[in-house]
């Protein structure tokens, strides 16, 4: 990552958003997941103030309260607590403006990625090197502060780019630059991560030597996968894509809309497979492969690939 000067009165961070291509809700249980980070970017830009206030612009609002009186609350929980974590090392007040490709509706990680922007340009407004590794184990502190129990595999794709088999124990298990089609479809609904991460506990409870296996089963299917990814291998990778659906369908995370949008994706002949992405019961279905233009689903279609370069100070 390259470095700002201090000569500008603004600097600006960008990172990229992420999709969870494999091994959700088992990242949680000591498994490893596989994760991407995709070609949307989100920006902020930073400023010092010598007022003493905050202020921050968004698609989500605006903020303009006294630093003492900042508080990490939604919709600014995770900026927020970025800077009172940098409180000590600015003098003065911040400003703070956020641009993004994509909506914090989808899940494309707009939490992670705008907390690693984040700390990336309050490191270099406060004068600090800011290195790759460095922003990775900060943003991950303030993300698991507002969430508990994120598993930080969305921080990681911000902050490194390309596809990562990640452990939340131990971090980037691997990294892949392979260049690859993906088509997101979002079911036009999307329940709280925390919600979801609760019910499917709630279907574990009692139940443990039923679902341990199909745990194991999704974090055995990520490593496959990143093997046969490194490799060029995107058939074998589309059909542990179709297997893991069936996982996901076991923990209880489908609903119509994601059943039918994986149904009909896989019916495209430009797919290799696909299914839900992130923690379901809304949100994201992920798909290997290509749609034609003005193939309609029924929801909203993005069509990305991945981003090999991870956050950047502009």
């Amino acid at each position: 990552m390259s470095h700002y000067s201090g000569t500008a009165s603004w600097v600006q961070a960008s990172a990229p958003g992420k999709l969870m291509l494999l091994g959700e809700h088992a990242v949680l249980r000591g498994q490893p997941a596989l994760v991407c980070a995709i070609d949307r970017r989100l920006r902020l830009r930073a400023r010092r103030r010598a007022d003493g206030r905050v202020v921050v612009r968004s698609d989500l609002g605006e903020l303009d309260v006294p630093l003492r009186d900042l508080r990490p609350e939604p919709p600014f929980a995770f900026l927020a607590t970025v800077v009172r974590r940098f409180a000590g090392r600015l003098d003065g007040g911040v400003e703070l403006v956020v641009e993004s490709d994509f909506s914090d509706e989808v899940g494309f990680g707009s939490s992670s990625a705008v907390t690693v922007c984040a700390v990336a340009a309050l490191s270099a407004l406060s004068g600090e090197g800011a290195d790759q590794d460095s922003v990775f184990r900060e943003a991950l502190q303030v993300v698991r502060s507002v969430q508990q129990r994120a598993s930080g595999a969305d921080v990681a794709a911000s902050v490194y780019g390309g596809t990562l088999l990640y452990s939340a124990a131990e971090g980037v298990l691997g990294r892949s630059a392979r260049d690859f089609p993906l088509v997101a479809v979002y079911s036009g609904s999307k329940m709280p991560t925390p919600e979801v991460i609760r019910r499917v506990e709630g279907r574990v409870a009692g139940r443990e030597s039923i679902f341990d296996p199909i745990f194991q089963a999704m974090g055995a299917s990520s490593t496959a996968a990143f093997e046969a990814l490194s490799a060029g291998n995107y058939a074998e990778v589309g059909e542990i894509l179709r297997i893991n659906q069936g996982l996901m369908d076991a923990l209880g995370v489908s609903n119509r809309a994601l059943w039918e949008s994986v149904h009909r994706l896989q019916e495209e002949p430009g797919i290799l497979g696909a299914k839900i992405s992130g923690s379901g019961l809304g949100d994201c279905v992920v798909a290997l492969g290509e749609i034609p233009e003005g193939v309609s689903l029924g929801y909203p279609i993005f069509r990305l690939r991945p981003s090999n370069q991870g956050v950047l100070l502009d």
